[in-house]
């Protein structure tokens, strides 16, 4: 994580400059894991914060994934890519599993620690989102609050509930409605192998669907956080 200054950089921390994170995983250990669950046909879904975790993830999926696929391995929050390997997502069929409430949160103190240059692609979320027309989207509860709600204000707004940055976060990174809301919902089925079953409204799927007071997909933006959920079917 980028607070506890874990998330592994290229270069140190401006606040630390003593270190520049570390890694949980050997480069031989990696490859073992990943060389397994190609073999035997299982998704791999790998914790990557910070540019050079990232790139190593990158990388190393790279290696046995060879091209296109339909594997789905995932990078489990993929925070601070740089820009110079968002490449790799498209070019692997690598999905960025994504939580925009981090962005929000963290970029009030994140730029004390990255700098001006990294802090911009802290929550590349449209970036991402181009590489292979979708990605996958979560909470990540009990780090961050578990109502999706907030994600999808977040994702759109580019903004925490008390309205932090006043003009948005990085606005360039921001998504439409429609992508935020496929993300908490089609495409993060699709994430796990699940389209088929959940993640849309049609007849053979399951009826696992929440109705609102709203339609966030008209309603003024700054109404969505309070917006309440009436009914939940599942």
């Amino acid at each position: 994580a980028i607070g506890s200054s874990g998330a592994m950089l290229f270069a140190p921390y401006i606040d630390i400059p003593s270190t520049s994170g570390f890694f949980l995983i050997t480069q031989e250990k990696f490859d073992e894991f990943c060389g397994l669950a190609y073999k035997h046909n299982f998704q791999v879904c790998t914790h990557a914060i910070g540019d050079h975790a990232c790139k190593y993830t990158l990388e190393t999926y790279a290696k046995f994934l060879k091209g296109p696929n339909d594997r789905r391995w995932r990078v489990e929050h993929a925070q601070v890519v740089n820009p110079a390997d968002l490449h790799l997502f498209k070019e692997y069929s690598i999905l960025p599993s994504m939580q925009p409430t981090h962005g929000t949160s963290d970029c009030a103190w994140a730029q004390f620690r990255l700098g001006p240059d990294r802090i911009k692609h802290m929550s590349t979320l449209k970036d991402l989102v181009r590489q292979n027309g979708y990605y996958v989207f979560g909470s990540d509860f009990p780090v961050e609050d578990i109502n999706p709600l907030d994600g999808f204000y977040s994702a759109v707004a580019r903004k925490t509930l008390k309205g932090y940055p006043t003009d948005g976060f990085e606005m360039g990174n921001s998504l439409t409605r429609e992508e935020a809301l496929k993300g908490m919902t089609i495409w993060s089925a699709k994430g796990m192998f699940l389209e088929k079953e959940i993640g849309s409204l049609e007849v053979g799927k399951y009826a696992d669907f929440v109705i609102l007071n709203c339609d966030i997909m008209k309603c003024p933006l700054e109404d969505i956080p309070s917006r309440k959920v009436v009914v939940t079917h599942t």
